[in-house]
Formats: structure tokens, C-alpha cells, sequence
């Protein structure tokens, strides 16, 4: 830790939003509202729990896939120490690739899977790492070669999911033997079942049979875990009451353990949390990199409860059971009781693993069902990260663009963010947490359709209700005008800019695309005889038309019905052949038109952060006296001070 004498007052200037381009990527930073306002121990609080999140680094990009460490250290090393012609264009070339593999966390892209292919030379690589110590020639041939673990996770229906994903979960096994390693370890009697295979590499033993190496203090990822705890147990000691404490050390016990039964005591106990104004996520949570949906990727989150902004969440969440009530699904499909409920809206401090660069606006938790059910769920809308992605996207043309109508136009301008906002808030404190299995189904039923299914059914629930009367006898929207701003974005997005995102030729693969294409692609069929959504050409471009939002909004309700009734029978023959209808393909005309027209904008697809920097300030005798915030808006510096400072799987 460094010593500061003070914290020097700065003189202001604008904010920063915008840091770096390239490719399809913008790299923006957050501004950490309100740190400043908080009291010593919370800041440090926010400065231990920040720690932890970025000790775990290492452990995402391994999981991405087993080479990515050693690919990253190699990349980095040559452009540290190259001292050739920077202007040339193999080595802007490799400044990109690079760049690309840091926000990724692999050689993977984030969203489409795909492998980067370099732009750069295979004699001009293999020129750098020949004096570099080792034999690096393996590496270069994953780099360069296509054919070689091309796809980082494949959905692609009839193939083997396991064998032809490159994701760092399994090692010389095949999809039939995991499911059936992990089905002969349910217990259909068990009402409260463990998460099987949250925390594990599945691989064969040296007789053939599968075995899982747990990641855990004395498994695998260890040293990145030691890490964690360290910083985990200086955050207990400034831990903001007890219900906390018990928190911080339910997750430390089950670092040491890997016990996922001290997984869901922590998670519960997490979930009771609901008076600390500083919270956070640290573990292995979301399993969308999994494409079977059993192991969790390792990510963390840092933040403080928005006092304000949280009185919009708080009102929703009050209204839990009248939402649930006259929900549009089968009845026998609804909770009758709704238990744990709560919502808060937070200021991100900190963005770690599988949530950074990349990160959600919202975040719902627990993901057992069972916890669910029993004890609640706790949701979260991000502020400050929907307030840069705002700041950033201003102007550009997109609206010009795409709406025809200057009337949608003009609703966008004005009632998007807080529609965008309402929508999350929705998803997350309420669409996830609503209704309930029968007695009958598991829950993994639908397999490798489940995430993008579950998303769908979230997003109906919110697209549902944001059109609700009740959202305008609340308070919390002025009119019914912001829920036609969001009708408009999710069938707009579903339909055809998010194209933008996925390269000509190519399907849609990932979990939270595939929900959008569904819900505008299947709401545009049913809406088809009665006109509801339109597709209009006009001077060769493409447009969508709404001639009808009560009616949209009477398709949703039905939508969510359906999608309900199959994730509570586990019906994996109608939630796959949904998925493949409506969320897989793609109309190769439409496709190109909109990737030409959006590559004419100048706008990237895709958004990440870089973290704003914490140092403690310490007075001559060690103590810290204050922890002071800054923000380095450059993102290869960030990366490099990262991999310098926070790598421990070397």
C-alpha cells in the first residue's frame, strides 16, 4: 500500500466517459457516485471487497479456455517488449488482437464465441516470441489455425456440446458421459438439491472414469483463492453488522471447503442482506458459459446502495404479490405466497470476472430454484453503469437511423432511459423470481435452452407490466408512453440491430440474443393477421412499424404464459423447438442491410469499463485514514497493471 499524505483536492473537469476503440468494442469508465459520502469503514470496505474482485481475474480467463493464460502472457511479454516499427501495420494489427483477448478474457469473443482470427502476419508473430524463452510454437499454432478449438461455446443443436466447446469446464469427455455422470447424482426426493457441478472441472481419470476437480483453497485455482480470502477476511473485520459478517464468512468457509451446501448457506444468508448499504458478489454464480448449464463462471461485483434511486425498486417490490397474482400464466403456475423479495437500485465500485469489461445493468440472485421458492431472491439495477452507456451513446445517429417515424423518434429521445431502467428493475427484482415448478420437474430439464428460455420469460414479465396501468398508479411512470419506447427497443433490437453484433453468415449463439430474437421474432408470427408489427422499405432501407401496442402487449402476456408452462413441466421438446424457430437463424438480406447501415454510424456494438483505482491513504503509523478514488481512463495500462499485480495462476 502506497502513503499518501492527503488527498489533494483536484480541480474538476468534464468526466471522461469514452477511453478506447476498436473492432466492435468502446471501452467507457463509470463515475462512482456518492463514494466520497461514505464513511471511513465502508470506504474501506469497498476497497478490501475490491481487492478480492480483481484476485480472481485469472480464474475467468482459464476458464474461458485452458490456454488463455498462456496465450496472455505471451501477448503481453512481446508487446512490452517489442521495439520495432509501431506504425507498421502487423504490429497495429497485434496492439488490436490483443486489446480484443484482454476484454474478452480469452481468445474467444465475449458475445459471438467465434475465435479471433489476427489481422497480423504469422511471420511477423513468430519473429517476436523466437527469443522468448520456451518453446511458444503451440501457441502460435492455436492462434493462427482456424480449425483449432474454434467455437469457445457451441449451441449449434445435434453436435456434441461438450466436445466441440473450447470453455475450460470439461477435458476428454463427451456430453452423453456428463449427463449421465450428473444424473446419477440427482435425488428426485431431494427438495433443497446442491447446485451439482457449480464448482468443478469435469476429466477422466487415469481408469476412465470421470471425476471432478473442485475449485476450491486446496484444489484447483487455489492460489487465485488464496487471494480472495485474504481480502475477504480484512473486509470482515470493517463488516457493516452482523448479518454481514456472517455473509463474508459463509463465502470464505466455502472458498476453503468447495462444499456447495456452504455455497447455498452463504447464498441465503446473502440474500437475508438487505440492510447493508455496501454489498457484493464473489464466486462462481451464472453458468451461461457452461453449454450444458452445470458450472458457473467465477465473477465479482463491488457496490453501494443508491438511497434514490432505490425508492423506485422498493415501491415494485412491496407490490410482489399483486404482480404475481395477475400475472397472465395458468394459475396453478403462480406462487402463492411470494417470499424475500427485494430490490435495490446500486452504484458499481468495482467490476471483476465474468462481469468486467463487459457487465450487466441488473443482476437477480440466487439462481437455485429452491432458494427461490423458500427464502426469496435480491435484485439489483446498476446506475451508474446504465448513466455511462447513456453519456456515451449520445447522439451518433443510431435514431436517425432506424426510425422512420419521427414520432417513435421522438418518444425514444425522452422516455428510453427511464423506460431501459423500469425494464431492468422488472426483469430482474420481479421476472426471475416469479412463478414456481410443479412438484414434478427438477429444473435443468431444458438443458441447454434453459438460460436463453429464462431470460425470455423474465424480459415477458417486464415488457408485460411496464405497459400495466398500475405502473402509472404507482408513480413510478408518468404515462403509458415509456412502456411504447420499450416495446419499440425490444421488437427494433430483437429484430434487426442486434445483427450488428454477429458476423455476416453467422447464427445467433448467445444466451441473452437468442432471448431478444425470440420475443421479437415470435411476437412479429403471432401478431402477423392482425397486422400488430410491421416491416416497412422505404428507399431500400428496412423499418420496423408497431400499428398496434395493446395488442403487442396481449402477445407478450400470451408469450409469457407459454414459456412459464415450459420451463414448470420442464418441457425441453417446446422450449428447444421455440429456441430454434425463432431464436437461432438469421435472414442473410436483413443482415447484411444492417450491418451496412450501422457500420456507416461509426458506432461499436459492443460497451465494457475499465475500474476506477482505490489506494489507501495511511498516516505514519500504517492506519489507513482515508482511501482515495481515482479513475486511469487508459485500458491498456489497466490491463497491464492487472496482469502484473493481480495474476496468481502463473
Amino acid at each position: 500500500m502506497a502513503i499518501l499524505t492527503a488527498a489533494c483536492a483536484q480541480p474538476q473537469k468534464e468526466f471522461q466517459w469514452k477511453v478506447d476503440r476498436f473492432d466492435d468494442i468502446q471501452v467507457l469508465q463509470y463515475r462512482v457516485n456518492g463514494f466520497d459520502e461514505l464513511s471511513l469503514d465502508q470506504k474501506k470496505l469497498v476497497y478490501y471487497l475490491s481487492q478480492a474482485a480483481l484476485a480472481g481475474r485469472d480464474i475467468f480467463t482459464d476458464q474461458n479456455f485452458k490456454y488463455n493464460l498462456d496465450i496472455r502472457n505471451l501477448l503481453e511479454t512481446v508487446y512490452t517488449n517489442y521495439r520495432g516499427d509501431k506504425t507498421s501495420s502487423d504490429w497495429l494489427a497485434f496492439e488490436k488482437y490483443l486489446k480484443k483477448v484482454w476484454f474478452a478474457n480469452g481468445i474467444h469473443h465475449h458475445y459471438s464465441n467465434d475465435k479471433f482470427t489476427p489481422e497480423f502476419s504469422r511471420e511477423f508473430f513468430e519473429a517476436q516470441i523466437a527469443n522468448i524463452e520456451g518453446d511458444n510454437s503451440y501457441l502460435a499454432e492455436i492462434i493462427f489455425n482456424p480449425a483449432l478449438f474454434s467455437k469457445k461455446i457451441n449451441q449449434e443443436s445435434g453436435t456434441d456440446l461438450v466436445a466441440s466447446s473450447a470453455v475450460n469446464f470439461y477435458e476428454g469427455v463427451t456430453q452423453e458421459e456428463v449427463e449421465a455422470f450428473y444424473g446419477a447424482m440427482v435425488k428426485e426426493s431431494d427438495t433443497q438439491p446442491i447446485s451439482y457441478g457449480l464448482n468443478s472441472k469435469v476429466v477422466k481419470d487415469e481408469n476412465g472414469n470421470l471425476t471432478e476437480q473442485v475449485w476450491s483453497l486446496n484444489g484447483m485455482y487455489g492460489k487465485a483463492i488464496e487471494q480472495i480470502i485474504y481480502w475477504l477476511e480484512k473486509a470482515s473485520a470493517v463488516a457493516e453488522n452482523e448479518t454481514q459478517l456472517s455473509t463474508i464468512e459463509k463465502l470464505i468457509e466455502y472458498y476453503r471447503t468447495g462444499s456447495l451446501e456452504k455455497w447455498d448457506e452463504y447464498s441465503i444468508v446473502w440474500l437475508a442482506d438487505t440492510v447493508s448499504s455496501v454489498d457484493f458478489l464473489n464466486g462462481f454464480i451464472e453458468n451461461y458459459n457452461d453449454p450444458l448449464g452445470y458450472k458457473a463462471s467465477w465473477e465479482a461485483h463491488v457496490n453501494f446502495k443508491d438511497i434514490e434511486a432505490t425508492k423506485r425498486t422498493e415501491i415494485i417490490s412491496e407490490n410482489a404479490q399483486w404482480f404475481e397474482d395477475n400475472s397472465p400464466i395458468d394459475p396453478r403456475l403462480r406462487k402463492a405466497k411470494v417470499k424475500g423479495v427485494s430490490a435495490k437500485v446500486i452504484t458499481a465500485a468495482m467490476l471483476g470476472g465474468d462481469g468486467y469489461p463487459a457487465t450487466p445493468l441488473g443482476i437477480n440472485l440466487p439462481n437455485a430454484d429452491w432458494i427461490r421458492r423458500d427464502h426469496g431472491s435480491k435484485s439489483v439495477t446498476i446506475s451508474n453503469i446504465s448513466e455511462a452507456y447513456d453519456a456515451a451513446a449520445a447522439g451518433g445517429g443510431f435514431a436517425e437511423e432506424f426510425l422512420i417515424d419521427p414520432v417513435e423518434r421522438e418518444r425514444r429521445a425522452k422516455y428510453l432511459p427511464m423506460a431501459g431502467n423500469l425494464h431492468t428493475d422488472l426483469h430482474e427484482c420481479l421476472g426471475h423470481g416469479s412463478g414456481q415448478l410443479l412438484p414434478t420437474t427438477k429444473g435443468d430439464e431444458l438443458k441447454n435452452y434453459g438460460s436463453p428460455l429464462e431470460e425470455a420469460r423474465a424480459d415477458l414479465f417486464a415488457l408485460y407490466y411496464i405497459a400495466d396501468p398500475k405502473m402509472v398508479e404507482l408513480g413510478i411512470v408518468p404515462s403509458g408512453e415509456v412502456a411504447k419506447a420499450e416495446y419499440y427497443q425490444t421488437i427494433l433490437n430483437g429484430m434487426m440491430t442486434q445483427l450488428t453484433r454477429i458476423q455476416e453468415g453467422k447464427n445467433v449463439e448467445q444466451a441473452h440474443m437468442r432471448c431478444r430474437k425470440l420475443i421479437a421474432e415470435w411476437a412479429y408470427e403471432l401478431g402477423r393477421e392482425d397486422n400488430v408489427i410491421e416491416m416497412v422499405e422505404e428507399k431500400g432501407k428496412s423499418y420496423i412499424k408497431i400499428n398496434d401496442y395493446d395488442k403487442l402487449r396481449t402477445i407478450f402476456g400470451t408469450m409469457l404464459a407459454e414459456i412459464q408452462r415450459i420451463k414448470s413441466e420442464g418441457d425441453y421438446l417446446a422450449g428447444k423447438n421455440l429456441i430454434e424457430n425463432y431464436a437461432v437463424k438469421i435472414d442473410p438480406v436483413l443482415h447484411k442491410e444492417v450491418l451496412t447501415r450501422y457500420a456507416a454510424l461509426g458506432i461499436a456494438p459492443y460497451s465494457g469499463f475499465v475500474n476506477p483505482r482505490y489506494t489507501p491513504v495511511l498516516d505514519s503509523g500504517g492506519e489507513i485514514i482515508d482511501v482515495k478514488i481515482e479513475y486511469p481512463a487508459n485500458y491498456t495500462e489497466q490491463m497491464l497493471e492487472y496482469s502484473k499485480n493481480h495474476s496468481f495462476l502463473k
